[in-house]
C-alpha cells in the first residue's frame, strides 16, 4: 500500500489456543510498552521484571483473572495491545486506595506502535474491551494512566466516557490519574 493508502486494521483475541506466533507478537508488543514506559519521567518505580514474567504467561496470566488481551495488526503487522482483568484486591490495605467491586475491570497495557499511531487503534482497542465489559455484565471499568506522558490517551479515555475517580491500585508510579467508566 503507499503512503497513502488507509491501512486495513484487525484485532484479535489471544486464547490459550492462538498460534505461538501471535503470542510471540504479543510478548513483543507487550515488553515494547514497558521498555517505553521506564523511559519516561517518574516511571521509576515501574518493576519491568514483573512485566517480563507477565509477558512469558500470555494469555493465561490475564485469563486467570477473568480477562484477556487482544493484539491489533495494520496491513496485517502487529501494532497495538490491550489487556484487562477483574480488578484484585489491595495488596496492602491503605486508606488511600478505594475497593472496587469485583463487577469491574481493569484496563491494561493499552500500546500502540508509533508507526501505527493516528490509525484510531487505541480507540478500537479500548472499545473492544468496553464491549467485551458490557458483554460480561461488568460495571464499571478502570485504569491508570499517566497524562504527563500519555496524554493522547488520556484524552481519548475521558473522550470514551471515563471520568476521574480515587486510587484503586498500589500502584507505585509517579503522576498517575485514575479513571472510570461505568457502564
Amino acid at each position: 500500500m503507499g503512503s497513502c493508502d488507509p491501512k486495513t486494521v484487525t484485532i484479535h483475541e489471544l486464547t490459550l489456543t492462538s498460534p505461538p506466533e501471535d503470542i510471540e507478537e504479543a510478548r513483543t508488543l507487550l515488553l515494547e510498552y514497558g521498555g517505553w514506559v521506564i523511559a519516561q519521567p517518574g516511571a521509576g518505580r515501574f518493576c519491568f521484571g514483573s512485566l517480563q514474567k507477565e509477558a512469558e504467561n500470555l494469555p493465561a496470566g490475564y485469563l486467570e483473572q477473568d480477562g484477556g488481551c487482544m493484539m491489533a495488526r495494520a496491513d496485517r503487522e502487529p501494532a497495538g495491545f490491550v489487556a484487562w482483568r477483574t480488578i484484585p484486591p489491595p495488596a496492602v490495605p491503605d486508606a488511600l486506595v478505594a475497593a472496587p467491586s469485583r463487577t469491574a475491570w481493569e484496563l491494561k497495557r493499552l500500546w500502540v506502535r508509533n508507526q501505527a499511531r493516528g490509525l484510531g487503534l487505541g480507540r478500537i482497542l479500548t472499545e473492544a474491551v468496553i464491549e467485551r465489559a458490557r458483554n460480561a455484565a461488568r460495571q464499571s471499568i478502570y485504569l491508570d494512566t499517566a497524562p504527563q506522558s500519555m496524554g493522547a490517551a488520556y484524552r481519548m479515555y475521558l473522550s470514551l466516557g471515563f471520568v476521574p475517580c480515587d486510587r484503586y491500585n498500589d500502584n507505585p508510579v509517579e503522576g498517575l490519574a485514575y479513571l472510570v467508566k461505568h457502564l
